[in-house]
């Protein structure tokens, strides 16, 4: 596939925590971060990515973006649903992410694969998803 990248990705927002987690040898071989690419032209358009490995309770923090003309087209719901299954295969047994308040889109990919809001503030809307039930 190459590594095309289309021309508005990475976002600024994404270049803060990877640069340091791309310099670091360190770093989870799982929960780490995923380009998001077009099927056909294999074009990286976005990305999904953990924010570490799962905490002491199994909860797993998760993130995702995609640029403008790659949205509406699934991919954003197909990238969680695959991040969703990588967190539960390798023992996570939650997953939270929030969104801005006025990020609709964003909030129908979460509750579409299965998140629920637990808490909104003044500019965030807070979602979790049980994977499993814990003992």
């Amino acid at each position: 596939m190459g590594d095309a990248w289309h021309p508005e990705y990475p976002f600024g927002d994404e270049l803060g925590p990877l640069t340091p987690y791309a310099a670091s040898p360190g770093g989870h071989p799982v929960f780490t971060f995923y380009q998001v690419r077009e099927t056909a032209t294999g074009l990286a358009v976005g990305g999904i990515g953990f924010f570490g490995p799962p905490d002491a309770t199994g909860t797993v923090e998760l993130g995702f973006g995609l640029v403008a003309a790659a949205r509406g087209r699934g991919l954003a719901s197909a990238a969680l649903a695959a991040a969703v299954d990588i967190a539960e295969s390798h023992g996570a047994s939650a997953v939270i992410a929030d969104t801005l308040l006025d990020n609709v889109a964003s909030q129908r990919v979460l509750e579409k694969n299965g998140f629920a809001v637990t808490r909104r503030d003044e500019t965030l809307a807070y979602f979790r998803r049980e994977l499993r039930s814990t003992p």
